[in-house]
């Protein structure tokens, strides 16, 4: 059975540009899960109310309904258990989690403001308004104001990374030889620049670069073929 996940989309249907989405779809794909994705946007609240979530990733697997990247993995993992694994331990899981905060809380915020008024400027109209009202609410200025210097934002980018591009000058994926859901965590942040932004936030010779063009040919190509920005 195919599962579904509800996959926050701009203006395009198929230019979908979540992190945590992202997250989820590799974590699905790793585990070799047929799915389908449907496009959510954030004004579609009545869309997720069946599901009993307010935002996404939220999956629907047969009778079961999961919301939350995080917990979502670990659904799959518990659940999808003779499929290759996403932590291959209780270790590998607590150090992905910490990994997950540091990127969710250090590196989400430069790669916002890299990308901010672009994501906005290619969002549906119909989302826009809802947008920047909450993002100015959280922010506590204009979008404009917060987006600031994109090129500063950018060598923040670089500066917060550079204890991944040491690991990744010592091996291919931050998991080591293969790719597991740290990776996915990581990797789900530069989709969304991806997905919103022709801003270039690697250069050609950085280990991340590299190590992004082996994430983007994973599992087919599966993010290589996904409607985005040349990187």
């Amino acid at each position: 059975m195919t599962i579904r996940i509800y996959d926050l989309a701009a203006l395009e249907d198929d230019r979908l540009f979540s992190p945590y989405c992202w997250r989820t779809k590799l974590a699905l794909a790793h585990k070799g899960l047929a799915f389908e994705s449907i496009p959510w946007r954030f004004t579609d609240k009545a869309a997720l109310e069946p599901t009993g979530f307010k935002t996404v990733p939220v999956i629907v697997d047969g009778e079961r309904t999961v919301g939350d990247s995080w917990k979502i993995a670990l659904y799959l993992e518990e659940n999808y258990a003779d499929r290759p694994a996403l932590f291959g331990g209780p270790q590998s899981r607590a150090l992905s989690l910490g990994f997950k905060n540091w990127v969710d809380r250090a590196v989400h915020l430069p790669m916002l403001r890299a990308v901010l008024l672009d994501l906005y400027n290619g969002l549906a109209e119909k989302d826009k308004p809802y947008f920047r009202e909450a993002r100015e609410k959280r922010f506590g200025m204009a979008l404009e104001a917060f987006a600031g210097d994109q090129q500063a934002a950018i060598a923040t980018v670089s500066s917060t990374l550079d204890p991944v591009r040491a690991t990744l000058t010592e091996q291919p994926f931050v998991c080591g030889s293969a790719p597991a859901y740290a990776d996915y965590i990581l990797f789900g942040a530069f989709m969304w620049t991806r997905s919103t932004s022709p801003a270039k936030l690697l250069a050609a010779d950085d280990p991340l670069h590299a190590w992004r063009e082996r994430m983007l040919d994973l599992h087919g190509g599966l993010a290589r073929k996904a409607r985005g920005y040349p990187v």
